[in-house]
């Protein structure tokens, strides 16, 4: 989501990490979550690190969301939704995007409320 009210966007986030010891163990859409967390990167070369990177929930059977908050310009902040599945089943390789992860997207709405807390319901950027 792009241009999501900077207030907004940090409440959403804020929220979110609240939440993140009691996800684990929980289940979201019949998804189990494995673990959750608040990544930080840890620099090998110069053994710098960046925290609050990404909220990673990741399921059982390795799909995962990562939510991520950038830019707080003057048009306001951008949510990032990174959505991941393996999928082992070769026949549900050729599906629509959307229509595979359908259910993590919806589980990523009920983890965060993100169409309450943006007011949007669908994303303005889709790659």
């Amino acid at each position: 989501q792009e241009e999501v009210e900077t207030d907004r966007a940090n409440a959403l986030v804020d929220e979110l990490r609240t939440k993140l010891a009691s996800l684990p163990g929980t289940s979201v859409r019949g998804m189990k979550i494995a673990s959750a967390d608040d990544f930080a990167y840890h620099d090998p070369v110069d053994s710098s690190i960046a925290k609050n990177q990404g909220i990673r929930v990741l399921f059982e059977g390795g799909s995962r969301v990562v939510f991520r908050l950038s830019g707080t310009g003057t048009s306001g902040a951008t949510l990032r939704l990174y959505i991941e599945r393996y999928e082992p089943d070769t026949s549900r390789h050729d599906l629509d995007t959307q229509e595979a992860l359908a259910d993590l997207i919806a589980a990523a709405d009920d983890i965060a409320g993100i169409r309450s807390h943006t007011g949007r319901a669908k994303p303005s950027v889709i790659t």
